[in-house]
């Protein structure tokens, strides 16, 4: 049985396009350029098609076109225009919004088609810093106004992994170049959200450190196996949602004992929780950083 979302609300369309649903109403009544469908009580739905149709427009309009303008092009040289911006400008836009497409109909080979355009002109790290990066934060978005399904952000961000893992791996065929950091990238325990930290290890391979990737939800006693083996150590970590706010300061506390009983460590945190964090009164082995780029500076 084929499951796709073929049916959106207006407010659906508002939160992918990014179009306020007032403005769509008025696009629809003033230029007719969308055609929804009625329920039994009267309430609007939209096709797929509807929706490809106003991410077209919608990439026009931010591109300059007047809306009574577009309103006047033939339907079928929307996407031909919409090419040829793209081929133009930055495929940034074009390319999260087929991104978002890809993730609403579960379709792997739009997501990979639009991946491999884009590695066209742009690099990985530029692919993840352009495109990724927004695209993670409207689905954030999206999930938490119910347009999305958890199903919809675990399908589309195992596929973001995914180019991360394939693109890590063809870098740790060679061996490390630098010796003052050891990095040892880990979740705490109950966490899961992983992708911010897979490309921070990306980048750490890339710049030639060696790293001991230990992935999710990682015990805290655990680290103790790796502080035996080596002195110089620093221990990356990304706190989403766990360890909580009335969590965090015993978690670093506990940290910190593991180090006064091994030796030397530090260890540097990025992520919501951090914010709970009182940084003027941390360990000097503790740093705190507000984003991946920030990290990636620091390397």
């Amino acid at each position: 049985m084929n499951n796709v979302k073929k049916n959106f609300s207006i407010r659906d369309l508002e939160n992918l396009s990014g179009i306020k649903a007032h403005t769509i109403r008025i696009w629809e009544k003033r230029y007719n350029l969308l055609a929804p469908e009625r329920t039994a009580t009267n309430i609007r739905t939209y096709s797929l098609s509807s929706l490809q149709k106003l991410l077209n427009v919608t990439l026009l309009y931010n591109n300059g076109y007047k809306i009574s303008k577009i309103s006047r092009i033939p339907e079928g040289n929307i996407p031909l225009m919409v090419r040829e911006i793209v081929a133009k400008n930055s495929v940034k836009n074009h390319a999260i919004n087929a991104f978002k497409l890809a993730m609403i109909n579960f379709d792997q080979s739009l997501f990979m088609s639009t991946y491999n355009s884009v590695l066209v002109d742009k690099s990985f790290r530029d692919v993840f810093k352009e495109v990724f990066i927004p695209l993670l934060n409207e689905i954030g978005l999206l999930w938490q106004t119910d347009t999305i399904s958890p199903a919809h952000e675990h399908f589309i961000t195992s596929l973001i992994k995914q180019k991360i893992l394939i693109n890590t791996e063809k870098l740790q065929h060679q061996e490390p170049t630098k010796t003052s950091k050891i990095f040892v990238p880990f979740l705490p325990e109950n966490e899961i959200h992983e992708i911010g930290l897979l490309y921070l290890n990306y980048e750490i391979v890339l710049r030639g450190y060696k790293s001991i990737y230990l992935g999710q939800t990682v015990p805290l006693e655990t680290l103790n196996d790796v502080m035996k083996y080596f002195d110089n150590l620093c221990f990356l970590s990304y706190f989403t949602v766990s360890p909580t706010k009335e969590k965090i300061e015993k978690y670093v506390s506990q940290f910190s004992d593991l180090v006064k009983e091994f030796g030397t460590a530090e260890i540097w945190l990025l992520g919501y929780q951090t914010k709970h964090l009182d940084t003027a009164n941390l360990p000097s082995f503790v740093k705190t950083f507000n984003s991946i780029e920030q990290v990636v500076a620091q390397l």
